[in-house]
């Protein structure tokens, strides 16, 4: 039988599939499903900065939303402040005490004083590493690029600084020169990449004429991007790199570690075929290793990298054309014009 065991950022997995940063893991219940169907570690919902400025806002405004209503008075409700990122941490240090596999964390702030503060209340709670979740939405034109990078590696090294836990980097796709970028990421010391965050996009209601934010479910194929750098960057970067985006069952999970992925994410998949489902990923693995002779993940992993693959020119857009043309050759012969 395979041996589906492997290691992400220095912790011992049973196997390569992780349950992506969503609102399952708050869950206990889902927590243990997790278990149960077979997961190798899961990542913990991220804590937003902006999500906490919100709600302490919100709060301030309806405690105070009635404060005018009589001349005499000048407060109805006594001060009260937020609760801040407390509940977060909390209930993230029970879901610790309570899991038997690896438990990531993941945060976003704003501010590099929040990242690190955030980072260091998290690593109290005896988590086994921190995922930094570098989603920002860009607002304008005239912020360089290189200023925009600079700053996020700055995030990251404050961070790495501040902890001993592993620390891994969830990165966006949207670079001038994204390799490049990975590779001043990979130099901080950074333990993992993760390949990629989905980011939330506005969606328009054309009957209401209004916008709409739909949850962002990845679709089947949405994988073929991580792949591609994970194919890239395998025996380039001295981090372990995590694929993410895409991946719904075991024919994905195998894609990617031929690529040369340490582990993957996988999140759209638990949603859309319940969390019982990891264990036909886990199935679908154990059974192709086993039919192609493979005793542990090492023996494949990276085999169909840009650096270990027959053709080096795959993960060129030099290709682009052949295949195009092949493509065209194939569909011709099959459905030839009359």
């Amino acid at each position: 039988m395979a041996d589906l065991s492997t290691t992400y950022l220095g912790l011992n997995l049973k196997n390569p599939i992780i349950a992506g940063s969503c609102n399952l893991s708050m869950d206990i219940k889902n927590i243990k499903a997790m278990e149960d169907a077979g997961i190798g570690a899961i990542v913990y919902k991220s804590l937003f900065e902006e999500q906490v400025n919100f709600e302490s806002a919100d709060l301030d405004e309806d405690l105070q939303a009635y404060n005018d209503r009589h001349a005499e008075m000048t407060k109805i409700y006594p001060e009260m402040q937020h609760a801040g990122p407390k509940e977060f941490l909390l209930n993230l240090k029970k879901i610790k005490e309570n899991t038997s596999v690896p438990l990531i964390a993941s945060i976003n702030a704003i501010y590099e004083e929040t990242w690190v503060e955030y980072a260091q209340l998290i690593e109290e709670t005896g988590v086994d590493a921190l995922e930094i979740n570098l989603y920002k939405s860009l607002k304008k034109a005239g912020d360089p690029a290189a200023e925009i990078e600079k700053h996020k590696l700055d995030i990251i090294k404050a961070v790495k600084k501040s902890v001993k836990i592993p620390v891994a980097v969830k990165l966006g796709s949207f670079y001038s020169n994204l390799l490049n970028f990975i590779s001043e990421v990979d130099n901080t010391g950074v333990e993992g990449l993760v390949l990629f965050n989905k980011l939330f996009e506005p969606e328009i209601d054309i009957n209401k004429e209004e916008h709409t934010f739909p949850f962002n479910f990845s679709s089947k194929g949405d994988h073929r991007l991580p792949l591609r750098y994970a194919g890239l960057l395998h025996g380039n970067v001295k981090a372990d790199i995590c694929s993410s985006s895409g991946i719904f069952d075991g024919d994905d999970v195998i894609k990617m570690l031929l690529a040369g992925s340490n582990a993957v994410q996988v999140v759209s998949t638990l949603y859309k075929n319940k969390i019982t489902h990891i264990s036909n990923i886990v199935k679908r693995l154990e059974d192709w290793m086993d039919s192609k002779g493979y005793k542990t993940i090492d023996d494949f992993r990276g085999k169909l990298s840009r650096k270990n693959t027959k053709d080096p020119f795959v993960y060129m857009r030099g290709q682009y054309v052949d295949i195009l043309l092949n493509s065209a050759d194939k569909i011709l012969k099959s459905n030839p014009v009359i």
